[in-house]
């Protein structure tokens, strides 16, 4: 149930004084209380987030655990390209650094021990602002600290049972973009849900097979206006295709309403000066983000909406009315962008196509969009990474190509001229497989995220041409595992289900086996479950590997990568399918692999530790043993412990909880676990609130009051994501001591 995080944690991303003279970009004088009621009647609106200043905790570059193997993620540049603000895990656990992209001393800017999610430096210079998870879990709440570590202060989810996370700066650094997340009120009895209306025009396409609708009260399918818009004035329907022709509307539905956070976006002065501006809110929301604000901060780009119905809003921020709605991709939140004039909007999105692709909107002065054109494209391959030079001239677009990344360079121009909206593309050589985030460094440079089979996540710069530089304090290649044990390369693998789809995944061959020699397998499945597996390096497939056990690691119907038919396909009793998929591949990695039939084990995380549970109890006989990692036991009691947002993106992706209870309760591991005949190893966080650790404990003990073998092993500070060091090394060889035990005892 992870949304753009790594499985397992983080193992797997002279200015001054100028900028004090400029003119602010102005904000609407608005304040929280000026925000209308939702739809339902209830305050979509709450009160602004509060200053709290911290104690300066910034320490030198040696702290005491510092890890050679270490992690560079989520690089944010200064103005200039000279300093990076990132995050790594040299210190045991994820944290806010900078350092000169061309080698010198880092400096660890926040050395407490809540995770660090995301970083941002603002374009003045001024300021670093950052996302932090207190104890690990979901919730998280935005800091603001000075590169040199004073002023420490928190802007946003200090608040009991608040959230907040990151959007985007002002263009001239006076305002970083906040939204945060209030729960509200409990869902509506479900006799309630036959009050609500269905979408104008009723849902486009297909129900999902043995869903007996989409319009309950968590699965409205009406697109629920942001509150604020104008008097009353719903959101307008995407009216334009992307070569133009009007009246075409996404097959994807607007955002749900019934068990969402309540969701308030705010413009907050870093430097506590001028109040919040509330800019937008919106009432059971999955996400609210803002992605980018025009440079004269008249328009701002939002996406909002759960998995699989994400959307682009455009509103003016002068009466927050609502100019132009259009779906955008799920990945990446940073969707889009506006021209330095505001005359064109950029977005990365798969409207009314398979792959995602790089869109482009001629917009008039109120910010309307007087058409569309498709900029940029591949067939049978996604965008999914999207950025731009500082002067807005030249894009960065990253292409998924069969799970690895291309990277292009294209310069830009606006809609209204004749010719193509891009110039040629200039590829941009990568030293590993995988990019997962570029941001501009400076005039003409560019920093990047990158990951690989044989690396570990590490930060490089482009400083011009096409050559890319690792940052020296980013762990060099041959640190990613101790001397002795090289990585191992994976190969690709494309099993056929056995309704004929083309399915997809990477095969990890233990060092020392003979070509021919059958050896024992782990399955691994992915969380989403519209993740995709890539080829990245994973410690834990390491340590398997280094226990002489095989991995396959295969995308089941649902994952991304494929195009959004393949993402569909497990929706409604499709996830009965997704099920068979499982088998279909162990089937597959014996034939292909070669895998021992006889020695076969299944494991997962999330979305893929659901799949375990399940695996188990519908294949009995397939698998030796299993271990399932904060994955959901039963739907009925995650839709009831999990957080708001998720059970608003779950239920669009597995079934509504009342409408659907019954295929829900058939598709719950716990209503067959009369079945199981193997051992398994269940692993969840204390602090998770996606998947709460309930949904393990109730397998366990359920597992053992029918004579079964099955333990738990509960993480301490650790919520869906595993961050700390030393708890992913507990977790790593406690995963690889079972399946060891069980394949090869």
């Amino acid at each position: 149930m992870t949304d753009e995080r790594a499985p397992y944690g983080t193992d797997a991303d002279g200015m001054r004084a100028a900028a004090l003279d400029r003119p602010s970009v102005p904000h609407p004088a608005r304040s929280p209380s000026q925000a209308p009621p939702g739809p339902d009647g209830r305050t979509t609106a709450f009160a602004a987030p509060a200053r709290v200043p911290l104690p300066d905790a910034s320490a030198p570059r040696d702290v005491p655990t510092r890890l050679t193997a270490h992690g560079c993620w989520y690089p944010s540049a200064d103005p200039a390209g000279a300093q990076v603000a990132f995050i790594c895990d040299r210190g045991g656990v994820p944290q806010l650094w900078t350092g000169p992209v061309d080698g010198g001393e880092v400096r660890l800017l926040d050395s407490e021990p809540d995770p660090v999610r995301e970083v941002s430096w603002s374009p003045d210079g001024r300021w670093i602002a950052y996302t932090t998870a207190p104890g690990g879990g979901e919730h998280t709440r935005v800091l603001c600290v000075r590169p040199d570590g004073s002023d420490r202060h928190i802007l946003a989810g200090a608040e009991p049972d608040t959230s907040a996370y990151l959007g985007c700066w002002a263009h001239d650094g006076t305002a970083v973009a906040v939204t945060v997340a209030v729960p509200t009120a409990h869902p509506a009895p479900p006799d309630a849900a036959a009050d609500v209306p269905a979408e104008p025009g009723g849902y486009v396409g297909h129900l999902p097979a043995g869903w007996s609708g989409r319009d309950g009260d968590a699965v409205l399918l009406g697109a629920t206006p942001l509150a604020g818009t104008g008097a009353g004035t719903p959101s307008p329907p995407v009216t334009a295709d992307a070569t133009g022709a009007p009246g075409l509307r996404d097959e994807r539905t607007g955002p749900a309403a019934g068990f969402g956070d309540g969701l308030s976006a705010y413009l907050i002065d870093p430097d506590g000066v001028a109040a919040p501006v509330l800019l937008a809110t919106e009432t059971d929301a999955a996400t609210l983000r803002v992605c980018d604000l025009s440079r004269d901060g008249g328009l701002a780009l939002l996406r909002r909406g759960p998995r699989g119905r994400r959307e682009a809003v455009v509103i003016r921020t002068t009466d927050l009315a609502t100019t132009q709605v259009v779906a955008v991709a799920d990945g990446d939140p940073w969707i889009g962008r506006f021209s330095p004039r505001a005359d064109t909007l950029w977005l990365r999105s798969d409207l009314g196509r398979e792959f995602a692709a790089l869109l482009a909107a001629d917009l008039d002065p109120e910010g309307r969009p007087r058409g569309w054109s498709v900029a940029a494209e591949r067939e049978g391959s996604g965008l999914e990474l999207l950025t731009f030079a500082l002067d807005g001239r030249a894009a960065v677009l990253a292409w998924n190509v069969r799970g690895a990344s291309e990277l292009e360079v294209v310069d830009t121009f606006p809609p209204g001229r004749a010719g193509p909206l891009t110039g040629p593309p200039r590829p941009v050589p990568l030293p590993h497989e995988v990019v997962s985030r570029i941001v501009p460094a400076g005039t003409g440079r560019l920093a990047l995220a990158l990951s690989g089979s044989q690396r570990r996540p590490g930060v490089w710069w482009l400083p011009g041409g096409v050559s890319l530089l690792r940052t020296p304090w980013s762990s060099r290649d041959e640190d990613a595992v101790p001397p002795g044990r090289p990585p191992v390369r994976p190969f690709p693998l494309s099993p056929t289900a056995r309704d004929g789809l083309p399915l997809h995944g990477w095969y990890y061959r233990a060092p020392g086996r003979g070509a021919g020699e059958p050896a024992p397998c782990v399955i691994h499945l992915h969380g989403g479950p519209e993740e995709q597996e890539r080829p990245v390096f994973s410690p834990l497939y390491h340590e398997i590997l280094g226990r002489g056990l095989d991995v396959f690691a295969p995308d089941v119907r649902g994952s991304s990568g494929h195009g959004r038919s393949f993402v569909d396909a497990d929706l409604g009793t499709g996830r009965f399918a997704a099920l068979d998929d499982v088998a279909d591949c162990a089937a597959h990695a014996v034939v292909a692999g070669p895998a021992d039939p006889s020695r076969l084990a299944v494991m997962g995380r999330s979305y893929g530790g659901y799949l375990t549970f399940a695996s188990l109890v519908w294949h009995p006989d397939l698998f030796r043993t299993g271990v399932a990692v904060c994955g959901m036991s039963d739907f009925a009691t995650f839709f009831e412990g999990t957080e708001p947002w998720i059970a608003q993106s779950a239920a669009h992706k597995y079934g509504h909880p009342e409408r659907d209870r019954e295929l829900l309760h058939s598709l719950s591991p716990m209503s067959r676990v009369d079945a199981l005949r193997v051992p398994v190893l269940a692993v969840h966080g204390e602090h998770d609130t996606n998947v709460p650790p309930r949904e393990s404990e109730q397998f366990v003990r359920a597992a053992r009051e029918r004579g079964g073998v099955a333990e738990l092993l509960t993480l301490h500070n650790e919520g869906h994501d595993f961050l700390r060091a030393d708890n992913r090394r507990l977790f790593r060889r406690a995963a690889a001591d079972w399946l060891q035990r069980h394949l090869t005892g």
